[in-house]
């Protein structure tokens, strides 16, 4: 079968790789219908070093059953289903306890001899505790927005939620990606009436504000401080969902958020340290987010999307076969296109 492979910093491409298989009593096989590129991939689209011979690549992934193996239940070949970025067990104590991220017997994609969302088919270990029936054709108009459940608005989501956001909540969202856009969703979904999107790519905001944003700062640093806090009377906002894993974000993500309230981090961290000193410990905000357990959400998020009260899918604005995936990455890389959908 065909997959993608990076082979270091800016070099996709497609290759021949071998046909996934059953090894484990409790795989299955999955067609890809619909993958996609995510933010965090552009890191090492970024800075990989060059790899020899090349490595999968891709965790976001819907597709149809091609074979299961013997302890797998409940799932059966021809079953459209979706996978969350990490896959996971659905057994031990923090599966039930709505922690797949932490597994002892999970892992990510595209790593250990595992594969990469982003190719033709791929092999999912312990599949009845990953993957999700989504109850579609393989044809629907809904699958763009189902993908979206395998990780960019789960992770939203539980950025607003460990925020506690709820509809007495002041928001603002920093970073008008696809993962910033799905806690504007998210925050809205949860209830706030009042959501600050700072970002300054008009196409996101514009989409920003159709998802629930009320306001958008264009400023950044200690210019969209202040303006945040011209907006809020002077005291910021309850919650502060932080979406880029820069520490510029961090630095603003403290200077708008109210005291006692909270900041959420679910952009991916690309520096080692908060400055959490006194002046913020004595303000009482609290520091929360982390990598989202997307399996524990995506039944309830489901729901929305099949109601059609929510449509995430929206956030992709570019689709591309496997031949055209280079092109998606540099477009992402460029700002040219917010968030890439893969058609193999």
């Amino acid at each position: 079968m065909r997959a993608i492979l990076i082979h270091g910093a800016g070099d996709i491409r497609v290759a021949e790789v071998p046909d996934p298989i059953i090894k484990e009593p409790t795989d299955a096989v999955v067609r890809v219908l619909r993958a996609c590129i995510c933010g965090s991939d552009l890191w090492p689209y970024a800075s990989k070093p060059v790899t020899p011979g090349g490595d999968r690549i891709g965790h976001e992934f819907l597709g149809v059953i091609e074979d299961v193996g013997s302890g797998v239940s409940g799932f059966k070949r021809g079953d459209v289903v979706v996978a969350p970025f990490v896959y996971s067990d659905g057994t031990c104590e923090f599966c039930r306890e709505g922690l797949h991220t932490s597994c002892p017997h999970g892992g990510l994609w595209a790593r250990e001899g595992v594969d990469g969302g982003q190719g033709e088919a791929v092999r999912v270990p312990h599949a009845q505790g990953t993957l999700v029936k989504l109850p579609v054709g393989e044809d629907a108009a809904l699958l763009p927005s189902l993908l979206t459940l395998s990780d960019v608005f789960p992770t939203g989501y539980h950025c607003a939620k460990t925020a506690g956001v709820n509809e007495r909540t002041t928001v603002t969202v920093i970073g008008d990606g696809a993962v910033g856009l799905s806690a504007v969703l998210s925050a809205k979904r949860l209830g706030a009436e009042r959501i600050i999107l700072m970002g300054r790519h008009k196409e996101r905001t514009d989409l920003g504000r159709e998802f629930g944003a009320t306001d958008v700062v264009e400023e950044r640093g200690a210019e969209g401080v202040e303006r945040v806090r011209e907006l809020t009377g002077g005291v910021g906002t309850h919650a502060v969902l932080e979406c880029v894993g820069l520490e510029q974000a961090v630095d603003t993500a403290f200077g708008v958020v109210r005291d006692g309230g909270s900041i959420s981090r679910v952009g991916v961290p690309q520096f080692d340290k908060v400055s959490y000193g006194f002046p913020e410990f004595f303000r009482n905000i609290t520091l929360t987010g982390g990598v989202a357990p997307a399996r524990a959400y995506i039944e309830e998020l489901m729901q929305d999307i099949l109601e059609g009260t929510i449509r995430p899918g929206l956030v992709f604005d570019r689709a591309v076969g496997l031949d055209e995936v280079a092109d998606g990455y540099r477009a992402m890389a460029d700002r040219e296109a917010l968030k890439v959908m893969i058609q193999p």
